[in-house]
């Protein structure tokens, strides 16, 4: 006896559409895979319209949200589809994210509480409209077991492969990967992430101790130094810095000197000893750590992998 596991795909106003049908077909191709092997289980795919919510039949298992490529309605969303997805959640559906979807999500009430990803450019933009969400914009997907949410524009592939993997078993979901020639190991949306620091957060003293970092991060630079270039004590500059950019001066000078070191090992073929002195680190060993802590990745598979 075969099951049947339902999925809706919502095709938004804005949605991308390479997502909305590659979806499909991942799980069509999904379903080849399982045929062959007599699992048990066959994937229903439905592609549906907010506007048609209320009169479709397919009342999907799954809802997956899609990445937006275009417009701003994830961010303003028609309360139709809100309520779709608070509806579907409360019923048992899993719902599952890609992208800017996590915005859809969240606006439909689901969120509180829990941890979930997006794409790290829209993370600052995210945390500021949902505060009661924790979101780990490192991670390229994160699955909570109802909700499954993954991050980059491309992570709905990631997406796909996920739901495979756990609806029928992780062998079909490699086999497919095969298939699709995509990559099924483990990776981390920070391998791709570049550091993008607030420069419009409006505090001129801080502004200018950021573009005094930009162009001397390859010098020594103390708490003292930094909050001289402000003209404030050590106290009030590091209260306002850290409200100003999120992070402290001192993760802000890691990241602006790792972000530099990336640059370099991507368009170079220094060793990573000369960029650690390049960027500001004597102890090249020190600064290895740093940089794996930060990207996920030693420097020596972060060039293999990009280069």
């Amino acid at each position: 006896m075969t099951t049947c596991l339902r999925i809706s795909i919502v095709d938004y106003p804005g949605a991308l559409q390479s997502a909305v049908h590659g979806l499909k077909e991942i799980f069509l191709f999904a379903n080849n895979i399982m045929a062959e092997e007599e699992s048990g289980l066959t994937f229903s795919v439905c592609i549906v319209q907010p506007d048609h919510l209320a009169s479709s039949t397919h009342n999907g298992q799954i809802v997956i949200l899609p990445p937006s490529a275009e417009g701003d309605y994830y961010l303003q969303p028609h309360p139709s589809l809100l309520q779709y997805l608070h509806q579907s959640h409360q019923e048992g559906a899993i719902l599952c994210s890609a992208c800017a979807g996590a915005f859809l999500l969240a606006r439909a009430g689901v969120l509180d509480g829990r941890v979930v990803t997006t794409h790290w450019q829209l993370a600052d933009k995210f945390r500021a409209a949902f505060p009661h969400t924790t979101l780990e914009s490192e991670s390229l997907l994160i699955n909570g077991g109802d909700i499954i949410s993954a991050g980059g524009l491309m992570s709905w592939v990631d997406l796909g492969l996920e739901i495979v993997a756990q609806y029928a078993k992780p062998h079909i979901m490699r086999k497919l990967g095969k298939f699709l020639i995509v990559d099924t190991g483990k990776r981390e949306q920070r391998y791709y992430e570049s550091f993008l620091p607030k420069f419009d957060h409006g505090n001129k003293a801080i502004l200018q101790v950021q573009h005094h970092i930009q162009a001397h991060y390859h010098q020594p630079m103390s708490i003292p130094h930094l909050a001289s270039q402000a003209c404030m004590s050590d106290r009030t500059f590091l209260r306002q810095f850290t409200q100003a950019t999120t992070l402290k001066p001192t993760q802000y000078l890691q990241r602006v000197r790792v972000q530099k070191a990336c640059e370099l090992l991507e368009t170079t073929t220094q060793s990573f000893e000369h960029i650690a002195l390049s960027v500001g680190y004597e102890d090249a060993n020190s600064f290895r750590k740093v940089f794996l802590k930060v990207i996920g990745l030693c420097p020596s598979a972060f060039r293999a992998r990009f280069v």
